[in-house]
């Protein structure tokens, strides 16, 4: 593409992507790809906007996660080890499974929303 470039990125929830293509289409109409997007959101699980960046940020502070693995925990929202194992296996840093565990336990404060 001649005259694009990536100026910043970072990683986002899903929670955050949906609040802001909503926000968007309430003064413009949606494409393809952004309705594609909705409605992918809608099918699964996950957390309020407010818990997602609350548990985002426990999770890099406590945890020492990078953003983009917290970003990927908060919107699988792993249920066991198993789910845990997962989103870890290619992480250059490997945490052990009691690490994996408490995280678990930081993930079952918070009300998942259907």
């Amino acid at each position: 593409m001649i005259g694009k470039e990536i100026i910043e990125s970072e990683p986002i929830s899903g929670a955050e992507v949906k609040e802001i293509i909503e926000n968007f289409s309430e003064e413009n109409d949606l494409n393809y790809e952004q309705n594609l997007t909705i409605n992918h959101l809608a099918r699964f699980k996950r957390y309020s906007l407010e818990d997602t960046k609350e548990i985002i940020e426990k999770l890099q502070d406590e945890f020492n996660l990078r953003p983009k693995v917290a970003v990927h925990i908060v919107d699988l929202v792993p249920k066991d080890l198993a789910d845990m194992r997962l989103i870890f296996a290619k992480e250059p840093t490997k945490i052990d499974a009691d690490e994996m565990k408490k995280i678990l336990e930081l993930l079952e404060q918070y009300d998942v929303e259907e």
